[in-house]
């Protein structure tokens, strides 16, 4: 089982509150601000952690960089995927 499966499987098994203050503490390691895709709209509305939630709803529309593959969730949760705010979260590029 990949590190990804094990973060997955981790999850499944929180109560809603755990996962929603291990979303908190992933959210500050969250390096999406700095990257050259995230927008003003985004930044407005505080989104972040797309590699987990999915993909912006309405903010980000277009793909100018990316800086995932240096994010320290990316080696920490397993993701093998990246452009998460335009393209969904790991799970969902996955298929899973």
């Amino acid at each position: 089982m990949g590190r990804f499966e094990q973060v997955m499987q981790q999850m499944a098994q929180m109560t809603e509150e755990d996962r929603m203050k291990m979303i908190q503490t992933k959210k500050k390691l969250c390096i999406c601000g700095g990257c050259p895709t995230y927008n003003d709209c985004a930044r407005e509305n505080k989104e972040l952690l797309y590699c987990a939630l999915g993909k912006s709803a309405t903010c980000i529309t277009e793909e100018s960089g990316c800086v995932c593959p240096s994010c320290p969730l990316t080696e920490q949760m397993g993701l093998q995927h990246q452009l998460f705010c335009t393209r969904g979260s790991e799970k969902e590029q996955r298929g899973v």
